[in-house]
């Protein structure tokens, strides 16, 4: 089962929490991602973890067809870490 998890860097917090549910398969960390850039201010970053197969296909496409910039991407613990800049 795939593990994932979105997380805010702590300049960027913001009172929206760090921890996430994990396990999210097909376009659901990509969604989820999508909600919470709704509420962070324009440059701030998500950082969101996954190791659903599908991500290395959702983020980017996601971030190329909507306002946030896939900033960064590497894998991190068995998993990809994608740093989303949100644009504005």
């Amino acid at each position: 089962m795939a593990r994932n998890s979105i997380s805010l860097p702590r300049e960027a917090k913001r009172g929206l929490g760090r921890d996430f549910p994990t396990g999210l398969l097909c376009s659901l960390p990509v969604l989820k991602a999508r909600k919470r850039l709704a509420a962070l201010a324009r440059g701030d970053q998500l950082h969101m973890r996954a190791d659903d197969p599908a991500a290395v296909i959702d983020a980017p496409h996601f971030c190329a067809e909507a306002d946030p910039v896939l900033t960064d991407s590497r894998p991190e613990d068995g998993a990809e870490l994608y740093i989303i800049t949100k644009g504005g």
